[in-house]
């Protein structure tokens, strides 16, 4: 073993002789044409610019250098690179470190798929476990919201048609509330007319048991509204008194037929 390694060391220093002389050979031929570039570059100076332009003058220049780059790669190419053999030894040794190097990468990496493996499986398993549990409280809802739907159907209705009922009720009370007040108003405000008081008009009749009070007509009115609502009008008797009736029509209560000026219907509010 430590012959051949003697061997080797003498062959390195051989191979290192080598390139050295090589290169200061290299260095030399370089100085050499650096020195034959510099000549040429005075001559060309020195000549006028009627026998070389400046264009030739760098075409020339381009062309050695071209030379020299060919002329050395040439060189580089004919030396052949010397590689030191190796013995068996050492070639095993140098496999068994890269091979352990690689089986202890192997083993981290394998090491680290194994924890995020079992990482993922304790995730998947607590994902699953919530899935279930997910699906008993829906199946026990679902259950639960069947029977409330069928008990709220008929709570539901029962509790509408009460509520319906209360309301109407409600509603009736305050329609008589309503009349009720209405009534005593229109009395206390637009009672008939006095039969002692003197009339100013002679054409005006005595008879005032015929006449009925506002209350009267609006309910007339408002009866002929809804029970006709397509022919609403009424016609106006005697037992209308003249004023009242102006009253309804100028404040808008009442409107007179566009053909029959005898007849008046009831201002529809509501629509």
């Amino acid at each position: 073993m430590s012959v051949s390694q003697e061997d080797l060391d003498s062959d390195s220093t051989t191979d290192t002789e080598d390139v050295t002389d090589t290169k200061e050979e290299l260095i030399k031929k370089c100085e050499e044409i650096w020195k034959e570039m510099e000549e040429c570059q005075n001559k060309l100076s020195l000549v006028g610019t009627e026998t070389l332009t400046d264009s030739n003058a760098q075409l020339s220049l381009l062309i050695m250098q071209v030379k020299y780059l060919t002329a050395e790669l040439g060189q580089w190419q004919k030396e052949t690179p010397e590689i030191n053999p190796l013995d068996e030894e050492v070639l095993v040794t140098l496999g068994k470190e890269e091979f352990q190097k690689l089986r202890h990468d192997l083993e981290l990496v394998l090491s680290t798929i194994q924890s995020k493996n079992e990482k993922l499986r304790e995730d998947l398993e607590r994902e699953q476990q919530w899935l279930d549990e997910q699906h008993q409280i829906l199946e026990s809802l679902n259950v639960l919201h069947s029977e409330l739907k069928h008990h709220t159907v008929t709570a539901s209705e029962s509790r509408i048609f009460n509520e319906l009922k209360t309301k109407l009720h409600d509603t009736k009370e305050y329609k008589e509330k309503l009349l009720i007040t209405l009534s005593e108003f229109l009395e206390d405000h637009f009672p008939l007319p006095d039969r002692n008081v003197k009339k100013k008009k002679k054409n005006i009749q005595e008879s005032t048991a015929q006449l009925i009070t506002l209350h009267e007509i609006l309910e007339i009115l408002l009866n002929r509204l809804f029970d006709a609502p397509h022919d609403p009008y009424v016609k106006v008797s005697d037992s209308f008194w003249p004023p009242y009736v102006e009253l309804l029509l100028r404040n808008g209560i009442a409107l007179r037929h566009p053909e029959d000026p005898t007849r008046i219907r009831l201002e529809a509010f509501h629509q």
